[in-house]
């Protein structure tokens, strides 16, 4: 077993009683949503509750990172003890309700560092997402009947990937999922993108989609890889 340690990230610590020891090496992150502006103090308390559960971080609309269950510990989110075995677990606030249950810039913002720091101390050398338990990014719906993370966090997912991905040096232009064999065409296929401006960066090293992509956008990006 790794030597297990915590992220320097959290400015807030509230250790939840309700923890297991854990028996796998971290290889997962799991992202939840609180489904409420919850403050990290908020959000601590209702650990400390007589509800069995918990999460690893939280996450503030203010963009403040707390800790709740230490990483050497299992926490009680995901409703499935093999992934919570394998995984750090994240709740992250909503700024607004349903059915979007967005996340503020702050906290989305932390959230990305937040993963990257996790990823580097626990030798997690790409994160991956299939939409499937398989990828090293899973959610609470893989496992459960739930709203869990929300839309907004939902459809963010893969980007996330992206973001966390090119902050640990994965090349530019590698799929995040799973496959031992990407598409030649997928650096193509960014590069193209960057010219057109849907994929661009922040001058930080942090690469995205530019939103809203047309199907048009698209169409052209398929007629230059095509030749036209």
């Amino acid at each position: 077993m790794a030597t297990f340690a915590n992220s320097s990230l959290a400015v807030y610590t509230h250790i939840s009683p309700h923890k297991r020891d854990r028996t796998q090496n971290i290889t997962k992150i799991t992202i939840h949503h609180m489904a409420g502006n919850v403050s990290v103090e908020s959000c601590g308390n209702v650990f400390q509750g007589e509800r069995v559960a918990s999460s690893n971080y939280g996450i503030g609309s203010d963009g403040r990172v707390a800790m709740y269950v230490e990483e050497r510990h299992r926490a009680i989110t995901s409703s499935s003890t093999d992934n919570d075995n394998q995984a750090v677990t994240i709740e992250v606030a909503n700024n607004s309700g349903a059915p979007n249950w967005l996340v503020s810039d702050k906290a989305y913002n932390a959230l990305l560092d937040l993963c990257v720091d996790i990823c580097r101390r626990n030798g997690i050398e790409k994160l991956t997402y299939d939409g499937t338990p398989n990828g090293s990014l899973t959610h609470h719906q893989m496992f459960a009947p739930t709203t869990c993370p929300g839309p907004y966090l939902l459809a963010r997912f893969p980007q996330i990937c992206d973001i966390v991905n090119e902050r640990l040096g994965v090349k530019l232009g590698e799929p995040s999922g799973t496959g031992d064999n990407p598409s030649p065409w997928a650096k193509d296929a960014t590069e193209w993108a960057k010219k057109l401006g849907l994929f661009a960066g922040d001058g930080a090293g942090n690469y995205g989609w530019q939103e809203p992509v047309t199907r048009e956008a698209l169409a052209v990006v398929l007629c230059r890889l095509m030749g036209g």
